[in-house]
Parts: C-alpha cells; sequence; structure tokens
C-alpha cells in the first residue's frame, strides 16, 4: 500500500484552514482523513473514522459524512474534558453517549460525533485514525486472528477481541491501552484498525504501514489483495427484467423503485462459484458495519433458474431472515421492531454480484461492499477459516438501539 502524504499537499490544507479562521491542525486532519477515506482498502462508504485533539477540544467525524470528501464541518468540535471525565462515571447507555456527545458540541447544529468518539477522546494522542482496510480484515476475521498479530507486529499493536461498537468499546479500548502505553495501534477483532500520533502524517503512516504488513504477510500464504480489473456482466437476456420483477412482487419494499447494480471481477466469479457458496456467505458480514447495508447475508440465485425457482429462493430468504429476528429479539434488553427483510445482494452463481436499492446511491454501495467481500473471503478461506461475529453479535449491530430510535420516531 502506497503512502500518499505529500508535505505540499498538506501544508494546502493547513493554510486554507488558517484562512477560513480555523486551526491549521484541523487542515491537516481533513487532508489525511481525506487520503484514507479515498483509498477503498482502507474504507468504503462512510466507513471508518478520524479525529484530532485541539486544544480543550477534539474535532471528530461526523454522522453522515465520508473520508474520502470530508471538510472542516464534518469533523464537529467537542468539549474533551466531559468526555474523559465520563470514563469514571457510570455505563451509558447508547442514548446517553449521544446526549454526552451533543450536549458538548461547539456548534449545537453540527452532526452527531461518531459513534467511536469516546475511544477517540480516551487515546491520548493527537491524531487518530480508524479504517476497515481488507488486508486486516482477512486477518481479524480468522479464528486466531491474535496470534497472527503477534506473528505480524509483535508489541507495536495491542490486539482486542470483538466488543460492540460504542461506550463498551471505548472503555475496552482505553483499558486496553493503559495497558499498552507504547502501542501505535490496536487491532479490533472482526472489526478493523486503528492508529494513532502526535500529527497527522505519523497516525497516516502508521496506518499504511502496518497495512503494507498485513499484505506482506499475506503474500507469504501466496494471498495478493491487489486491484483487479472489473468485468462486463452479461447475462441472459430476461434474466434482470425476471428477477427485478419478483423483486417488486409482495410487500417488498422495492415497489415503487429499484434499481440493480450488477458487478463482476475475478475475485467475484471464484467466489461465487465455490460449492459451498450458501454456507460461506450466510456466515456474516467481513465488518459488522456492513451488516446496514447488506443484511446479514446476500440472497443467492443462478442466472438460468425459472421465474419459479426465483421466488422460491427469496421465499426461503424471507423466512429465513424472519426466524432469525425472531431468534435474537427476544434476547435483547429493548423491545426491537424488525426491519424489512428483503435482501439487499444477490449472488448470482459463477457470474456476479448484484447490488439493490431503491436508488443508484444505495444499490452501488451494497455493489461496492460485495466486491471488497469478495476478496477478502476468498483470501481468508485461504489463509484459515472466514470466520465473522457470530450471528448474534451481528444482531446487535443490525438492530443497534442508535438505528432503532430512527425507527420508533
Amino acid at each position: 500500500m502506497k503512502n500518499l502524504w505529500r508535505e505540499a499537499d498538506a501544508q494546502t490544507f493547513r493554510d486554507q484552514a488558517v484562512a477560513a479562521g480555523q486551526p491549521a491542525l484541523l487542515g491537516e486532519r481533513v487532508y489525511t482523513s481525506r487520503l484514507i477515506g479515498q483509498d477503498s482498502d482502507l474504507v468504503l462508504h462512510g466507513g471508518g473514522n478520524t479525529s484530532v485533539k485541539i486544544g480543550d477540544l477534539i474535532h471528530v467525524k461526523g454522522s453522515g459524512w465520508d473520508l474520502g470528501d470530508i471538510e472542516a464541518p464534518g469533523l464537529p468540535a467537542v468539549q474533551l474534558a466531559p468526555l474523559l471525565d465520563a470514563r469514571q462515571g457510570d455505563k451509558l447507555s447508547d442514548p446517553a453517549m449521544v446526549k454526552l456527545l451533543r450536549d458538548n458540541l461547539i456548534d449545537p447544529a453540527s452532526p452527531n460525533p461518531s459513534v467511536e468518539a469516546l475511544l477517540h477522546a480516551y487515546i491520548p494522542h493527537a491524531f487518530v485514525d480508524h479504517s476497515h482496510a481488507s488486508a486486516i480484515l482477512v486477518l481479524a476475521n480468522q479464528p486466531d486472528s491474535e496470534r497472527h498479530c503477534r506473528d505480524i507486529y509483535g508489541d507495536k499493536i495491542a490486539w482486542l477481541p470483538y466488543v460492540m461498537p460504542g461506550y463498551d468499546l471505548s472503555i475496552a479500548a482505553a483499558d486496553l491501552y493503559d495497558q499498552h502505553p507504547d502501542c501505535q495501534g490496536i487491532f479490533l477483532e472482526n472489526h478493523g484498525l486503528f492508529t494513532f500520533g502526535p500529527d497527522g502524517k505519523t497516525a497516516y503512516s502508521r496506518m499504511i504501514e502496518f497495512v503494507s504488513d498485513a499484505e506482506t504477510y499475506l503474500a507469504q500464504y501466496g494471498i495478493g489483495l491487489e486491484a483487479v480489473a472489473p468485468e462486463a456482466v452479461q447475462f441472459p437476456a430476461d434474466f434482470l427484467g425476471r428477477l427485478g420483477q419478483i423483486l417488486r412482487e409482495g410487500d417488498s419494499p422495492f415497489t415503487e423503485n429499484l434499481v440493480l447494480d450488477p458487478r463482476s471481477d475475478s475475485n467475484i466469479r471464484a467466489y461465487t462459484a465455490l460449492d459451498k457458496l450458501d454456507e460461506l456467505s450466510r456466515r456474516g458480514t467481513i465488518t459488522p458495519d456492513h451488516v446496514i447495508r447488506t443484511k446479514p447475508w446476500p440472497l443467492v440465485v443462478a442466472e438460468n433458474d425459472s421465474d419459479d425457482t426465483l421466488r422460491a429462493r427469496l421465499a426461503d430468504y424471507l423466512a429465513r431472515y424472519r426466524a432469525y429476528f425472531a431468534r435474537h429479539a427476544p434476547n435483547q434488553a429493548e423491545e426491537k421492531i424488525m426491519l424489512d427483510p428483503w435482501p439487499r445482494l444477490v449472488l448470482v452463481r459463477g457470474k456476479a454480484a448484484i447490488g439493490l436499492g431503491k436508488n443508484a446511491k444505495d444499490a452501488g454501495i451494497a455493489a461496492d461492499l460485495a466486491v471488497q467481500s469478495a476478496k477478502v473471503i476468498l483470501a481468508a478461506e485461504t489463509l484459515g477459516r472466514y470466520t465473522p461475529i457470530p450471528e448474534d453479535r451481528l444482531f446487535e449491530m443490525e438492530y443497534w438501539s442508535l438505528e432503532q430510535a430512527k425507527l420508533k420516531k
């Protein structure tokens, strides 16, 4: 992975910030956030988050912003001291955590700070970066991910077992850092990587260095994660029309609008051709965040399926999703409202992945995540066994109270 830091570019961002009446360090933060966000092997579509501490404030990525084109308003300023004090208090519920962050925003009109804002606050470095790098996810989704982490990084990086994002993860990561105060990063099982440093260049360079180390390690096992060329997808003439019509039937959320975004490349063809595709694709997403965009698993079909077969496969998918909700909803601390059970991603055996959405943006996001997932899952299976978080933890992420609150409104 290339380190794209250019001092002249960084200075341009610093100068622009100062000219706008902002701290130079905020300009530097915007610059390195974009470097991370514009690399699809580091983050995709709003994934990852970044922060910078300036005086008694922390600027942290805000909800709804994408690192690839983030601007200063996308890094809202929050009073740091109350966040630090909260670590010593009682456990915060998700609504209480959001309230704490909003109550301490300098500009009340700012977007909600990232759910990882407390973690950023508790790491005592000026710059903190978080990514879902493909090479890291290959290793993070191994049953022995800690061993791989130690083999690659030694004491440079501290390894953390999976913890639900939000308050719990913030406290766990802070406690881990206290035990390893000389570490330069934190490796999150099933989730991703944090790096940090005294300045933007150091935190970003460590991210690139550690992801490159992971790529080099995987190469020893014959695993390459280089970008592959997208391929044109050619289906039988009526396939997409028939599939689209069936996906609009019944109580489908796509009755009014449905966009299908087909994708293929050598990874997708290899992944979808696997005999164990049904079982493998149902293990879960490569990082928990993806479940919000793609559901826990895709719908698997074949391009020569008849209409009756396609309807039967969809009916099985819907029944499986409803059973998944029925299994896990009663175990939650609060009542959950079931989301619509329809797929957001279709895998066509030996051929392609198709992102689904009510608009081109949503369909494109699902398709992009499918491209990354095929690469990561193939590599993870080559290294050992692809082992994402278990279904009950994935349900917690999909039905997070912060998301449910939007439905209840």
